[in-house]
């Protein structure tokens, strides 16, 4: 995929040839819908990453509004993903920990720190924007691409289930195991019953938010008969949201903090890179399926507005994040043929927030473990592993758009990224998979990459749109 010329649609501009107070009306109840799901995930980001439930509705609504305003997907919807979460835990279980970040540098503020490892994440996707590095999303083989999904998908669970059993150096949650284990099996069954019981309500079913209603179901349920459950961590409980935010900006930007800060950045930054294009690829191409309209990211001004988001959410005392493929989905399923509906999405969280606060306050801790396993299944790449266990068993595996086939070699390779992801992290998974893959096509061995073909040299500036790979697995599905 490349940044070449093509036709687009005018930018503000709808798919269709005219505009209507209708088209209007529709984009901005598409963001309406839109932002229930992303304030949502946005809140059990938050309380994943350790950073509070503020920290993730604030950065959902504000790396959308930002992504969606100068993003170079024209209809999208980006916000914090379960795989950038999974790797911000890291950063701030090292930012919090006596024998982390005090012990390295001591004095050092654990909250400026991580604000500084957000900041430069933006700064370097803006640099690869600069440098024209979007294309390069073509080398990736989707047999890496899976296998990370795999590790992260993994995290987050070993990561919730050492929250409700206390494992790990956590504390057992208010309340006991029992209690919320129960509350965390509940709402995972409710996320995954109530969207097929919700299209069956009629026409107005299809937009109302399943995950939003099986929180404030659990939330009510909780509430009314066993008060004594752990509640979110808000963040900015303790001081208003004014002062939250003044108190969030970085002024130690010394040698030894940005070096440290610099390393993590590296991480959030090549996610942040595989996950935002990958996605791009997904809604260019549902863009000419569902609305006619033939339209090709522009990579680089992407990375752009990916930066700058990230950038902003440090200095809110946020989360980062990226082009999310299920709410990009969302939104145009919902009918957003206009930039102004991933734009209403940012606007849209941010309002939610500050009117039901100190509801999203009452929400139980365990409800939020329940989402996040089912973001985990989402995330987790299943095609492969299907289709490799009924080889396994002498039946045909299925074949998809995606996946004509799968070899050993193929499972090898995710088998061995998920491996890397999660006893090392996703860089060295990435790189040394990535590096591995093609250094056995050098020496004449293929690895049949799920039996599609791989561009015999990669795409460069001017090539056209046609020649870049048209399907990829996705990096993040939150």
């Amino acid at each position: 995929m490349t940044d070449t010329p093509y036709t687009p649609v005018p930018d503000e501009a709808p798919a269709s040839s005219s505009f209507s107070g209708k088209d209007l009306f529709r984009n901005l109840v598409a963001g309406l819908t839109v932002s229930f799901v992303a304030i949502s995930l946005g809140a059990a980001f938050g309380e994943l990453s350790g950073r509070g439930a503020t920290a993730g509705i604030l950065s959902a609504g504000v790396i959308a509004f930002l992504t969606a305003l100068f993003g170079g997907t024209r209809i999208q919807c980006s916000g914090p993903t379960a795989p950038m979460t999974a790797v911000v835990v890291v950063v701030v279980a090292f930012a919090q920990d006596p024998a982390g970040l005090a012990k390295a540098i001591p004095g050092a503020n654990p909250d400026h720190f991580i604000n500084v490892t957000l900041i430069l994440t933006g700064a370097m996707l803006a640099l690869l924007a600069v440098f024209r590095l979007g294309r390069f999303i073509s080398y990736v083989p989707k047999v890496v691409i899976s296998g990370f999904m795999n590790g992260i998908a993994v995290l987050i669970w070993v990561g919730e289930v050492k929250k409700l059993f206390g494992l790990g150096g956590k504390s057992v949650l208010a309340g006991g195991v029992a209690l919320n284990l129960g509350i965390a099996l509940v709402t995972l069954a409710l996320c995954f019953t109530l969207p097929k019981l919700l299209r069956r309500v009629g026409p107005m079913g299809h937009y109302l938010p399943a995950t939003l209603i099986a929180i404030a179901l659990m939330t009510l349920v909780v509430h009314l008969g066993f008060g004594e459950a752990a509640r979110v961590k808000m963040g900015a409980s303790d001081q208003s949201l004014l002062e939250h935010l003044r108190s969030q900006f970085p002024t130690d930007w010394s040698f030894p903090i940005v070096s440290l800060a610099g390393y993590y950045a590296l991480n959030l930054v090549l996610l942040a890179y595989l996950d935002t294009l990958l996605t791009a690829l997904v809604v260019d191409k549902l863009m000419e399926q569902d609305l006619g309209v033939e339209e090709q990211t522009k990579q680089n001004k992407e990375l752009a507005a990916q930066g700058l988001a990230n950038a902003a959410a440090g200095l809110i005392g946020g989360i980062p994040g990226a082009q999310a493929t299920i709410r990009s989905v969302l939104i145009l399923k919902e009918g957003a043929t206009m930039r102004l509906a991933g734009v209403a999405v940012g606007a849209f969280v941010l309002i939610e927030m500050l009117a039901f606060q100190d509801l999203i306050a009452l929400i139980p801790s365990a409800v939020f473990s329940g989402v996040l396993i089912k973001v985990g299944y989402d995330v987790m790449d299943w095609g492969p592993l299907v289709a490799s266990g009924r080889k396994a068993l002498g039946k045909v595996p299925p074949a998809t758009a995606l996946m004509k086939d799968v070899a050993w070699i193929d499972m090898l390779f995710v088998v061995g990224t998920t491996a890397v992801t999660i006893a090392v992290n996703l860089n060295a998974a990435v790189i040394s998979f990535l590096v591995l893959f093609y250094a056995l096509r050098l020496r004449g061995i293929r690895v049949p990459d799920f039996a599609t073909p791989q561009p015999a040299e990669p795409q460069v500036a001017g090539a056209s749109a046609s020649a870049a790979p048209q399907e990829q697995p996705t990096a993040n599905k939150s």
